[in-house]
C-alpha cells in the first residue's frame, strides 16, 4: 500500500540538510588493508585543478571519470579505493590498497597502487600525510614489542587498545623516513564497519591534530611584538597615572601606532585561532569516541596529545586574548588620553573667555569714557554751529542778547546730545540681545 502524500510548504534546503548527515559516510575496511591519508590545504582555483587532477587518475585508470564536485566522493577501482572529502580550507585524499598480501607492514601503501607520477602533481600544500597499515592480530604481534617497534624505525610508541579492547593502535606521531607518519591498526574482534569507523577516527585525529598546530608559529611569531607592546602601553598608562606633563600629540600618535598593529596581527591571526578552537574539539571528541583503554608500557593517544596538544592550543589561545585585552587596553587609554586633551582644551578655553571678558569690561569702559567725550566734542561742535546761526540772525536786524543765548543753549544742546547718544547705545544692545 502506497503512503499518501501530504501537500506541505516544504523549505527548500531541506533535503540537502537530510544528506548533510550523509554526506560523510564511514568506510567499510576488510581485515587487511594498507591505507595513505593525505590532507592538502588549497585555495578555491587549486581546488578546480584538483577535481580535474582526480579526473585525469580515472583516465589513467581506464574508468568513468566524475563530471561534478561533491562534498564526499568515494570510488572503488577492483584493489584500490580512492575517497576525496572537500573540507572548508583543505582536501583530504585517502587511498586504499585492498589486495592481499604477505609483505611487511609499510613497505606497501596505499599510494602504492596509485599510477607513477601522478601523485607527485598534486596541487596544494600538504599538511598531513601518513600510512595506516590494518590487519588481523597475532600472538606474535600482541606480545611482542621488537616487532611492533622495528616498523616505526625504532622510534618510541605511543598507543592503546580502543573499544574497550577490541583492537590495537599503534602509532609515533612522528615523520618517517619516507616523510609520512604511521599507524598500525592490530584487529582482534571488529567486524568490518567498525575497523572502517575505527580508521576513519585515527584519520581525522591525526589530521586535525596538525591542522590544530597551524595557528602555534603564528602565536610565536607575533608574541615578541606584544610584549612590547604591552611594555610602551603600561609606560604611558603609569605616565598618566602619575599626572606628568607629557606629550599629548606623541603619545597619541605612540597608541595609533599601537593599535595599527593590533588590529593587523588580529587581521591575520583571528581565523587561524579560531580555527585552531574548533579542531582541536575535534580531537578531544574522537580521542572520547575512541574508547581507549591502556596498554601496558605506552602512553595512550589520548594521554599523549592531551599532554602534547593541549598547551600549544592554550597558547594559541592565550595569544588569542592577549591581542584582545591590549586592544581593550589600548581603547581606554586612547580615551583617557582623549579626555585629557578636552580638560586641557576646556581649561584654555576658559582662560580664553576670561581674558576676553576682562577685555570686554575694559573696552566697554573705554566706550563709556570715548562717549563722554563724544557727547562734549559733538555739543561743541553744535555749539559752534548755533553761533553762526545766532550771529546771522542778528546781523539781519533782530536785536537780542546772544551771549545769554549761547549760554542757555550749551547746557541745553548738551543734555540733549547726551539723550540721543544713550538712546543709540540701548538700541544696539536691544538688537545684540535680540541676536
Amino acid at each position: 500500500m502506497t503512503a499518501k502524500t501530504v501537500a506541505l510548504d516544504f523549505h527548500p534546503l531541506r533535503p540537502d540538510l537530510y544528506q548533510e548527515l550523509h554526506s560523510r559516510p564511514f568506510q567499510v575496511l576488510p581485515p587487511q588493508a594498507r591505507v595513505s591519508h593525505i590532507a592538502v590545504l588549497t585555495t578555491s582555483e587549486q581546488r578546480k585543478s584538483q577535481f580535474k587532477h582526480l579526473q585525469s587518475l580515472h583516465r589513467m585508470l581506464g574508468q568513468p571519470w566524475p563530471e561534478e564536485e561533491v562534498t564526499c566522493y568515494e570510488q572503488t577501482f577492483d584493489n584500490l579505493r580512492i575517497r576525496r572529502e572537500v573540507h572548508l580550507e583543505f582536501t583530504a585524499y585517502t587511498f586504499t590498497n585492498l589486495a592481499p598480501s604477505d609483505v611487511e607492514p609499510f613497505e606497501e601503501t596505499g599510494i602504492s597502487a596509485l599510477p607513477h607520477g601522478w601523485l607527485a602533481q598534486l596541487e596544494g600544500v600538504v599538511v598531513a600525510a601518513f600510512h595506516i597499515d590494518v590487519s588481523p592480530s597475532t600472538e606474535h604481534a600482541r606480545n611482542e614489542p621488537a616487532f611492533m617497534r622495528r616498523h616505526f624505525e625504532g622510534m618510541r610508541l605511543v598507543g592503546s587498545s580502543p573499544q574497550e579492547g577490541a583492537a590495537r593502535v599503534l602509532g609515533t606521531f612522528q615523520l618517517h623516513s619516507d616523510s609520512f607518519g604511521r599507524f598500525m591498526v592490530l584487529n582482534y574482534t571488529m567486524s568490518d564497519s567498525q575497523l572502517g569507523r575505527l580508521v576513519q577516527r585515527l584519520m581525522e585525529i591525526e589530521t586535525y591534530r596538525l591542522m590544530s598546530l597551524l595557528a602555534l608559529p603564528v602565536a610565536r611569531e607575533i608574541t615578541p611584538a606584544l610584549n612590547d607592546m604591552d611594555q610602551q602601553l603600561a609606560t604611558i598608562t603609569q605616565a598618566l597615572a602619575d599626572n606628568e606633563t607629557l606629550d599629548e600629540q606623541t603619545i597619541l600618535a605612540k597608541l595609533t601606532n599601537i593599535a595599527a598593529k593590533i588590529e593587523a596581527f588580529r587581521a591575520h591571526s583571528t581565523f587561524r585561532f579560531s580555527a585552531t578552537k574548533a579542531y582541536h574539539q575535534l580531537v578531544l571528541t574522537r580521542l572520547e569516541e575512541l574508547r581507549e583503554d591502556e596498554v601496558s608500557g605506552h602512553l595512550t593517544i589520548g594521554e599523549f596529545l592531551t599532554r602534547r596538544l593541549t598547551p600549544a592550543v592554550k597558547t594559541c589561545e592565550a595569544v588569542s586574548e592577549r591581542l584582545e585585552d591590549l586592544s581593550k587596553r589600548v581603547d581606554r587609554t586612547s580615551d583617557m588620553m582623549r579626555t585629557r586633551v578636552e580638560l586641557a582644551i576646556q581649561s584654555q578655553n576658559q582662560q580664553l573667555l576670561s581674558s576676553m571678558d576682562r577685555r570686554s569690561q575694559i573696552q566697554l569702559m573705554m566706550q563709556h569714557t570715548v562717549e563722554g567725550f563724544s557727547v562734549v566734542a559733538i555739543t561743541y561742535y553744535l555749539i559752534g554751529l548755533l553761533k553762526l546761526a545766532l550771529d546771522s540772525i542778528y546781523e539781519a536786524g533782530i536785536i537780542f542778547n546772544k551771549t545769554l543765548a549761547l549760554g542757555i543753549a550749551i547746557p541745553a544742546t548738551l543734555a540733549l546730545v547726551y539723550l540721543v547718544v544713550r538712546l543709540v547705545h540701548h538700541h544696539f544692545m536691544r538688537m545684540a540681545k535680540r541676536q
